[in-house]
């Protein structure tokens, strides 16, 4: 799952190492638009709908705490 989001991230934007950096919110790196567009791929790759109340900066500040949401979110 994590190399799938890594990929959906890097489709988005391609000049971030995602697979270290755990402050993507936090720091700025991600804009509003990217998490749009982002939340828009994880629904279609994990077939899940992300809920207002998930869209929250610790959802998306890394790959592991996307991944955690995703499968939250497929076990529901």
């Amino acid at each position: 799952m994590r190399e799938t989001i890594i990929s959906l991230l890097e489709d988005i934007k391609d000049d971030i190492d995602f697979e270290s950096c755990t402050t993507l919110i936090d720091d700025g790196l991600l804009a509003s638009l990217d998490i749009i567009q982002l939340i828009g791929a994880l629904n279609d790759e994990f077939d899940i709908s992300i809920p207002a109340t998930e869209i929250v900066p610790a959802n998306f500040n890394s790959v592991d705490a996307m991944a955690a949401m995703v499968t939250r979110l497929q076990d529901e």
